[in-house]
């Protein structure tokens, strides 16, 4: 590591393993579903007018994203009724900052974390253009990857960097909107994939979502047991239904899941993520003009999104894309990693791993998992949940990597008009699809 590396770190206040107890998991999903559903509520009716108007009248300053050399920030097309959008790429963060998040600042948090914090929470959504598949996937806020030029609060440009923890984006750019933007490019250059579209979350917007979305009944294989978050966890074995500060206490959670790392914590939300698409899409929610209008609400109040996303027909153009796909074709999965040969508590992208994501991303090809569940997960006794294994390159060393260009391995097209190849992931890469039920392991 070069002298200039390190003092880089310092000057972004890298945060160690020892200190993030704390840490925000994810209002991603929440984010994904919750202000897409906003724009359902416009109708012909003037109550659903009303609504629609009171929920996007509550938006934060929206912010035109950075892109890098040969991409574009271009907004969604219209999507009149019946009508969806085309391949869609959306960045969701969330950060960790205690800044005005009532029960979260107190004194040693805000002294952890304040202003534009960290984005412990970085998820990328992937829509095909076809609308049948939809991966989710979920980067490390550990990961060392190089950092590009980005735009700061002061008026100027942060200098690249050649490695840096992702979760310093945010605080590269100096407040969230420039740090948004900040993500962004860090993202678009580890995948190669062009984003256009992207939100942050703070913790109580988490809160307040899980909360209108009326509480997400998850598994938990163990017990989970948690004093480093807030509420404290002390959960029991079996199903329990989690709502507000409790479900955001659960997707905090690291110490209590798994085996107490980031990469458990991540495969713990899985769990969470998977069982709330599909409570989603069992329940009335979708077609319940209340649920929608305060699940949007506490999104968009709690939430800065890009430019991209202002429009109401954006938004509906977005949702009907997801509506379309079925849920064993949604896909969460952890970015491949491996361990950094230089520090034991940093991840680096694996190569070979993170080249077939890459250009199956960047080619818009479907995805299958041969790998399990991750740490923090298991599936339910007497099941199999875990996706089925299939013949597959042998793992290679774990190195950094920039985004690949080549051609991914790919099943056999599929038959009939459109056919898609599949791109199938080596075993290291971990993650499920929405339709398996899986449980939570925790780290007792």
């Amino acid at each position: 590591m070069t002298e200039s590396t390190t003092r880089g770190r310092a000057r972004f206040g890298q945060v160690r393993h020892g200190r993030l107890t704390h840490k925000n998991p994810i209002a991603a999903f929440f984010k994904i579903v919750g202000i897409a559903l906003a724009v359902v509520l416009i109708s012909t009716t003037s109550v659903a007018a009303i609504a629609a108007h009171d929920v996007l009248s509550s938006k934060k300053p929206t912010v035109h994203l950075a892109q890098l050399p040969g991409h574009t920030s271009t907004p969604l097309p219209s999507a009149p009724a019946g009508q969806t959008v085309g391949e869609v790429n959306m960045l969701v963060i969330g950060t960790d900052t205690r800044s005005g998040q009532g029960v979260y600042a107190n004194k040693g948090d805000i002294a952890a974390s304040s202003g534009a914090g960290n984005n412990d929470v970085n998820i990328l959504l992937h829509i095909s253009s076809d609308h049948k598949s939809i991966s989710v996937i979920s980067i490390p806020r550990d990961l060392e990857v190089p950092m590009p030029a980005c735009p700061n609060a002061s008026g100027g440009t942060t200098s690249a960097s050649s490695k840096d923890m992702i979760n310093t984006a945010l605080e590269r750019g100096g407040n969230d909107q420039l740090g948004l933007q900040c993500a962004v490019l860090a993202v678009e250059k580890l995948t190669g994939v062009n984003i256009p579209y992207a939100a942050s979350v703070t913790f109580e917007g988490t809160a307040a979502i899980s909360t209108a979305v009326g509480g997400v009944t998850v598994c938990l294989a163990t017990p989970v047991i948690d004093r480093n978050v807030i509420p404290v966890l002390n959960l029991k074995a079996g199903e329990t239904s989690l709502v507000g500060a409790q479900a955001l206490a659960f997707l905090r959670s690291r110490h209590g899941v798994g085996d107490g790392s980031d990469l458990g914590r991540i495969s713990n939300q899985q769990v969470f993520m998977s069982a709330l698409a599909r409570q989603l899409v069992s329940s009335d929610t979708l077609t319940n003009p209340f649920k929608l209008y305060a699940i949007a609400k506490a999104a968009v109040s709690n939430s800065v999104t890009s430019d991209t996303l202002a429009s109401p027909t954006s938004l509906l153009g977005i949702l009907q894309a997801v509506k379309t796909v079925g849920l064993s074709n949604m896909v969460f999965l952890q970015y491949p990693t491996g361990a950094d040969p230089v520090n034991a508590n940093r991840v680096v992208p694996n190569a070979y791993a993170a080249q077939q994501l890459n250009s199956a991303l960047q080619n818009d090809l479907p995805i299958q998992l041969t790998g399990g569940t991750g740490v923090g997960a298991e599936a339910p006794t007497g099941s199999t949940a875990t996706p089925s294994a299939t013949t597959a390159p042998t793992t290679p060393s774990s190195t950094a990597t920039t985004p690949a260009t080549t051609t991914p391995a790919t099943t056999a097209p599929t038959t009939g008009s459109g056919a898609t190849s599949t791109v199938t992931l080596p075993p290291t890469v971990t993650g499920q699809t929405a339709a398996e039920q899986t449980c939570t392991k925790g780290n007792n």
